[in-house]
């Protein structure tokens, strides 16, 4: 059985009354959840992850099922995001044109020893927050377009032209903050690598 299968089968008995369903569910997306916001919002992730499970059960009954588990609980931990940041600076946050970095300074919690991988959390930062966001549901969860699409509320061609954009100047961040370029280059050589090792790493994290 797939994921989604896994899913949509938990999701109709949770709401039916099986909590121990809901309980795999939140179980099955929490270190996603906690992925999504590690990098960006530094000590107050934990806050957030909170948040967003709780905006997902209050928010289940009107969610008809139009598109994936999982892209319903990402828009809501992107609406969370948007929100800790308004909220904090008491001003609209534009996610195409501000950084996390720009945003909160604060180191990632996510503690890795690899160069490569310090190298490309530091480079994510640097985009504009809507790029940063695509790049690491497309590398960090391997969420398709259509997933992303829904979790951000925008046009899948625009997942893509984003997508084109964030790696291109993913590379340039890259290039421009690493200590020599072998280091750069061993780090755009191993993308996919380094998406996995971000996922073994954060299921190490303590809170």
């Amino acid at each position: 059985m797939t994921r989604g299968h896994d899913d949509a089968a938990d999701l109709d008995a949770w709401r039916a009354g099986d909590r121990a369903a809901g309980e795999r569910l939140f179980d099955r997306y929490y270190e996603p959840v906690a992925r999504f916001f590690v990098n960006k919002v530094g000590d107050a992730s934990p806050d957030l992850i909170q948040r967003t499970f709780l905006a997902c059960v209050e928010g289940m009954e009107r969610f008809r099922g139009e598109g994936s588990f999982r892209s319903y609980l990402f828009a809501i931990a992107y609406r969370q995001l948007c929100l800790h940041y308004r909220n904090r600076d008491s001003d609209r946050v534009d996610p195409t044109s501000v950084s996390a970095h720009a945003l909160d300074p604060s180191l990632s919690r996510l503690i890795v020893e690899r160069e490569e991988l310090q190298l490309l959390l530091a480079a994510l930062r640097e985009l504009t927050l809507d790029l940063q966001v695509v790049l690491e549901l497309h590398y960090w969860e391997e969420c398709t377009t259509v997933e992303i699409a829904a979790a951000l509320e925008i046009p899948e061609g625009t997942v893509k032209s984003r997508l084109r954009s964030g790696r291109e100047k993913l590379r340039a961040n890259i290039e421009r903050l690493a200590a020599h370029p072998e280091l750069a280059a061993s780090t755009l050589r191993g993308l996919a690598t380094w998406a996995r090792e971000v996922r073994a790493t954060s299921r190490r994290t303590p809170e």
